[in-house]
C-alpha cells in the first residue's frame, strides 16, 4: 500500500534511478530516456513556478497524447499544482464552463486550438497561456522535414505577454524546481471531469495518497505478468481520460516500461506501433477494438507480440471481445471505473477474462450491491446499484454540492458512491455488469438490459454500431426500439431480418419491437455512446402535444 508520504511522480524517480537510459516515451518515432524525461518535467515545472504557478493552483492541460501533457502533468503537481485534464476537442463554451469551474490560471494547449483558448480568455480565471505544437520536443530535422511535407497541423498564435510558448520555457528555465513540501494525504494531485453524459461535466478530485494509492494497486495487479524495465505499451487512450493516466502510471513509468504515445488514434497507426515496437501491452477502448477488427489490412501486421490488451470507458461488446480472441489470440481484459473513483476493478491476469465480468474491486475499493429504491443491499449474485467508498476517494464533487448530495449518500457512517451501475457479485468476487442504471428498460415487468441487446445486433455481419432505448408505453411500461448503423457496404438489410437475429438469440421480452436506421450515433469525447440524448429524442415524440384553446 502506499506510503501517504509520496508523490505521484516518485514512482517516475525511482524508475530514473534504475533505468535512467531506458525510453520512458516513444512519440512519432522520437524515444524520450528517463533520464531525459525527468529532466523535462523539472524545466518545465521551474518554468512554471517562474510564471507565477504556485501550491494549489489549477493548471488546465488541454492536449491531445504527445510527451508535453506528460511533462506539464507532472511538473504542475512538482510545484504543487493541480493539473487539470480536459479533452482536447472541448468547444469554446465547454471550454469556457470548466476554466470557470476548476478556477484555472494556466492553460497548456497546442497551437492549433489556441484560438479556441482565446475565445473563452476573456473574464475566465485564466492569466496566461502556454502554447506547444505537436512537434516541439522532436528533433530539429523531423519538424523540418514534417513541414516540408505538410505533415504537422499548425496553427496560428498571438505574441503577448500573457501568451509563452512551451519550448521557449524549456530552453530558458532553471534546471530543476525550488523543492515544495506537500502533504500528500490533503494536497491535490488533479482534478477529472466526468464525460458529460448524465449532465455537465462534474469535477472529481484526487490528492496524491490517493492517486499513488491505486497505482500500487494497478502495479499489484501486473505483478508477475508485466516486466520492470523491458515491456512496451501502445497508448491509444486519450491521456485526459483516468483509465490512460492510470495505466501509464502503473503499468508503464512506475515499472521503468515504455509507453509508446498515439497523437491521433488512427487503426493502422496503432497496429504498425503494435508491430514496429514488438508491444506486448495495448490499452484502447471498446470503440477502437471494433475499428482495429474492422481494418482491412489487419492481417499485414504482425500482432503476435501482445500478451495483454486492456479495455476500459464503456462495456466492451462480447462479440469483439470474442472476435479480437480469434483474430488476435489473446483475450481482451477489463478495466472498469469512474471519473468520481478512478479505477474500481481489474480483470486478473492470470485466468482467462469473460466478457460478462468487469473484473476484482481494488484492495483499497470497498463495494456494496444495493436496491436503487431501498437502498438496501441485495443477496449476492443478484443484480443492484454498485457502491463503492474508499479512505483514499473524495466523497464530493468540485463546487457541485447539489451533483453530491444526489451521487453520495451516507450509510453506516461512511460515504459511498452511486455509480448508477447495476451489476452483481459472482461466486469468485468479481463484478458482472448489467447496465446503468438508466439504461435498464422496464418491459412487461421485466428488467431489460439495453447493453445486451446492443451487443447482439453488433454481432450481426452488416451492423456497424447500435443503441437500444425505451419508449415509454402505457400498457407495456416501455417499449424496445433499436437504433442501428449499418456498414457502407451492407445491402438489403432491414428491420424484420435484424428482429429475427436478435428472436433467434433473445428471450422473448428483450426483442426490439421497432428498428430505425441512422447514418451515426451521438458518443462523448471519450467514445462513450450518448445514449441519453437518443432516449430524451425518443421520449419527447411521445409527450402529447398541447392544443390551443379554441
Amino acid at each position: 500500500m502506499a506510503q501517504l508520504s509520496q508523490r505521484v511522480i516518485d514512482g517516475v524517480y525511482r524508475a530514473r534511478e534504475r533505468f535512467p537510459h531506458h525510453a520512458a516515451l516513444v512519440y512519432l518515432g522520437t524515444s524520450f530516456s528517463y533520464e531525459a524525461l525527468v529532466r523535462l518535467i523539472e524545466r518545465f515545472a521551474a518554468a512554471l513556478h517562474h510564471l507565477g504557478v504556485r501550491k494549489d493552483h489549477k493548471v488546465m492541460l488541454y492536449l491531445p497524447n504527445t510527451p508535453q501533457f506528460v511533462v506539464a502533468y507532472l511538473g504542475a503537481q512538482l510545484v504543487g499544482g493541480v493539473p487539470v485534464t480536459v479533452s482536447p476537442i472541448h468547444t469554446p463554451s465547454e471550454l469556457r464552463y470548466m476554466l470557470d469551474d476548476s478556477g484555472a490560471e494556466t492553460i497548456v494547449c497546442m497551437d492549433v486550438n489556441y484560438r479556441y483558448v482565446r475565445e473563452a480568455f476573456p473574464g475566465s480565471p485564466l492569466r496566461r497561456i502556454v502554447v506547444t505544437t505537436y512537434v516541439d520536443l522532436l528533433p530539429r530535422y523531423k519538424k523540418v522535414l514534417g513541414f516540408l511535407l505538410d505533415k504537422v497541423p499548425r496553427g496560428r498564435f498571438e505574441r503577448r505577454d500573457d501568451v509563452h510558448r512551451f519550448a521557449t520555457l524549456l530552453g530558458h528555465s532553471p534546471p530543476r524546481p525550488p523543492r515544495v513540501d506537500v502533504d500528500s494525504a490533503r494536497q491535490l494531485c488533479g482534478i477529472v471531469y466526468t464525460g458529460g453524459t448524465t449532465g455537465f461535466p462534474k469535477g472529481c478530485a484526487f490528492t496524491h495518497a490517493g492517486m499513488v494509492s491505486f497505482v500500487d494497486e494497478i502495479q499489484q495487479v501486473g505483478e508477475g505478468h508485466i516486466g520492470r524495465g523491458r515491456d512496451t505499451m501502445v497508448l491509444a487512450n486519450p491521456l485526459f481520460h483516468q483509465l490512460a493516466q492510470g495505466m501509464l502510471l502503473g503499468m508503464v513509468l512506475n515499472r521503468g516500461n515504455t509507453a509508446v504515445l498515439m497523437p491521433i488514434p488512427e487503426t493502422d497507426a496503432i497496429l504498425d506501433a503494435v508491430a514496429r515496437h514488438r508491444a506486448a501491452l495495448l490499452v484502447a477502448s471498446p470503440t477502437l477494438y471494433r475499428r482495429i477488427l474492422e481494418n482491412e489490412r489487419l492481417d499485414q501486421y504482425s500482432l503476435d507480440s501482445l500478451r495483454f490488451c486492456w479495455s476500459g470507458g464503456e462495456m466492451l461488446p462480447a462479440e469483439v471481445f470474442n472476435r479480437w480472441k480469434k483474430t488476435v489470440g489473446r483475450p481482451v481484459y477489463q478495466v472498469y471505473g469512474s471519473a468520481e473513483v478512478g479505477f474500481i476493478a481489474m480483470s486478473p491476469l492470470d485466468r482467462e477474462p469473460s466478457p460478462t465480468r468487469v473484473g476484482r474491486p481494488l484492495p483499497s475499493r470497498k463495494t456494496r450491491v444495493a436496491d436503487p429504491e431501498t437502498l438496501r443491499p441485495v443477496p449476492r449474485g443478484e443484480p443492484g446499484e454498485l457502491w463503492v467508498t474508499s479512505e483514499f476517494i473524495s466523497k464530493e464533487y468540485w463546487n457541485k454540492p447539489d451533483e453530491t448530495r444526489k451521487a453520495y449518500v451516507e450509510v453506516d457512517g461512511e460515504i459511498w458512491y452511486r455509480t448508477n451501475d447495476i451489476v452483481f457479485i459472482d461466486d469468485n468476487g468479481e463484478l458482472g455488469y448489467v447496465d446503468r442504471r438508466a439504461d435498464i428498460i422496464q418491459h412487461r415487468g421485466f428488467w431489460v438490459s439495453c447493453s445486451e441487446i446492443e451487443a447482439v445486433l453488433q454481432a450481426h455481419p452488416s451492423v456497424v454500431g447500435s443503441c437500444v432505448v425505451g419508449v415509454p408505453d402505457a400498457k407495456l411500461g416501455e417499449r424496445i426500439k433499436a437504433i442501428v448503423v449499418l456498414k457502407e457496404d451492407a445491402r438489403g438489410v432491414g428491420g424484420p431480418e435484424l428482429i429475427g437475429w436478435c428472436r433467434d438469440r433473445l428471450d422473448p421480452h428483450k426483442v426490439p419491437q421497432y428498428v430505425e436506421f441512422r447514418d451515426m450515433l451521438p458518443r462523448s469525447r471519450v467514445g462513450k455512446l450518448l445514449r441519453r440524448e437518443i432516449r430524451d429524442e425518443e421520449r419527447r415524440k411521445v409527450v402529447p402535444k398541447k392544443t390551443e384553446p379554441s
